[in-house]
C-alpha cells in the first residue's frame, strides 16, 4: 500500500531543490515506486523516481545498491544519460536512504519522453524486446560479472530448484502429491539435464556474464519519438549468470501463444514466428560478442527457463501455494501445466529452433 508520507519524507533526502509532491507511479509489484516533484531555485520543476526498496526479496540493501551502481556507472561512460538509469545519492552520499522505521529508500533521475509498456502488441514490440536486451549483455561484456552479488541466491540455478520440488514432494504438506503424479513425472524425467546451463558455466564452457534475469517488455523504456529502445530498467535481478539465461526467459513469456495461467492447453505452443523474431532481434547486436558454446546455449535456454518455472509453481503448488499470488484454487497448477506444454512443444522443435539460431548468428557475425 502506499505511503505519500513517508515517500514525501524520504524524498527531501535526495537533492537540495523544493520539494513539491510525491504520487504513486508506475505498475511495479516488488518495490513501492513513486514520482517525485521538485523545483530548483529559477523555477524549473522536474520529477524524478522514488522507490521503497522491498527489503524482504532483497535483503541485502548494500549488494543490491553496489550491483546497480557499479553497472550503471559502467554503462555511463559507454552511452548518454538517458541510455542507462542514474542512481541519485542521499543526503549523506550513500546510494539509498534508511528512515528511522526501517524502511531503505533510493532515488533514480527520471527520463523524460519515454515509456514502459505493460504487453507486447506485435512483432516489432517483441523485436525491440530482443535488441535490448542483446544490446545491455554487448555493452557488459567485458564488465567484472564476478563482483556482482547475488540479490537473490540460486535464482536461475535450476538443480537447486529440482532440489525444493523433492523436497515439496516429500514433505507433501498440502496433500496434493498424488493428484499430480503426471506432473512430477514430467519433471523428474528432465531433471538429468536440467544443470546444464549451471554446468556450463562451472566448468568454464560458458562465460560468465553480467545478466538482467527479468527480461520483461516492461523493463524496457521506449523512446516515445523513435520507438525504439532507450534504457534497460529494474536492475535489481542484476547477477552474474548465463546469456542464456535472458534469453530464455524472453522466449518463455514472449513466444508463447498463449497466457501464463491459460486453462484451454490447446491455446498453448511456443510459436516459431515469434521465436525468430525476438532472436532476430536479440542476435543483431548480440552476436558478434557471444562465444559458439554461448549460441548454442541459447535454445537450452529457452527450454531450461521454462521448465525451471513450471517446476517451482508445482513445486509452490505442492507446498500449498505460498509463493507465488494466486486467484484461484488451482491456479499454480495451471501454471504448471503452461510451463510443461510449452517445454514439450520446444522439444518438439528444438531443431528448427537451433536452424533459426544458426541462420540469424551467421547474418550479424
Amino acid at each position: 500500500m502506499s505511503d505519500i508520507s513517508a515517500a514525501a519524507r524520504a524524498a527531501l533526502q535526495f537533492g537540495s531543490d523544493e520539494f513539491l509532491y510525491a504520487e504513486p507511479y508506475g505498475e511495479g509489484h516488488i518495490n513501492e515506486t513513486y514520482a517525485a516533484y521538485y523545483r530548483k531555485a529559477d523555477g524549473t520543476e522536474y520529477r524524478n523516481i522514488l522507490q521503497k526498496i522491498n527489503n524482504y526479496v532483497f535483503p541485502d540493501v548494500d549488494g543490491l545498491m553496489e550491483n546497480i551502481k557499479g553497472v550503471t556507472d559502467y554503462l555511463r561512460g559507454i552511452v548518454g544519460e538517458r541510455e542507462t538509469m542514474t542512481v541519485i545519492p542521499a543526503a549523506d552520499g550513500k546510494a539509498y536512504y534508511l528512515d528511522p522505521d526501517g524502511n531503505y529508500w533510493r532515488s533514480y533521475v527520471f527520463i523524460e519522453n519515454a515509456t514502459a509498456y505493460q504487453k507486447i502488441e506485435k512483432d516489432e514490440d517483441f523485436f525491440t524486446c530482443g535488441v535490448s536486451f542483446g544490446r545491455f549483455q554487448q555493452q557488459l561484456a567485458d564488465y567484472p560479472a564476478h563482483l556482482l552479488h547475488e540479490t537473490i541466491v540460486n535464482f536461475h540455478n535450476t538443480p537447486s530448484r529440482y532440489e525444493a520440488l523433492h523436497a515439496a514432494i516429500a514433505a507433501d504438506k498440502a496433500g496434493r502429491a498424488a493428484e499430480v503424479q503426471e506432473q512430477i513425472a514430467f519433471a523428474l524425467a528432465r531433471e538429468e539435464s536440467a544443470g546444464v546451463l549451471v554446468q556450463g558455466m562451472a566448468n568454464g564452457t560458458l562465460p560468465c556474464r553480467v545478466t538482467h534475469n527479468d527480461t520483461k517488455l516492461n523493463n524496457i523504456l521506449i523512446d516515445d519519438a523513435t520507438g525504439k529502445g532507450q534504457c534497460v530498467i529494474d536492475l535489481d535481478t542484476v547477477m552474474p549468470g548465463a546469456v542464456a539465461f535472458d534469453f530464455g526467459d524472453c522466449i518463455r513469456f514472449g513466444a508463447s501463444t498463449a497466457a501464463e495461467d491459460e486453462t484451454d492447453l490447446s491455446k498453448v505452443e511456443m510459436s516459431l514466428h515469434l521465436f525468430r523474431v525476438f532472436a532476430d532481434g536479440y542476435l543483431s547486436t548480440a552476436a558478434p560478442f557471444l562465444t559458439e558454446a554461448e549460441l548454442d546455449s541459447l535454445v537450452d535456454g529457452a527450454r531450461l527457463m521454462t521448465l525451471e518455472c513450471g517446476v517451482r509453481f508445482l513445486t509452490d503448488y505442492l507446498s500449498g501455494d505460498v509463493y507465488f499470488r494466486i486467484h484461484r484454487p488451482r491456479h499454480n497448477l495451471d501454471r504448471c501445466l503452461t510451463q510443461f506444454k510449452l517445454v514439450a512443444d520446444m522439444e518438439a522443435k528444438e531443431a528448427e529452433m537451433r536452424a533459426i539460431v544458426k541462420e540469424l548468428a551467421a547474418k550479424y557475425r
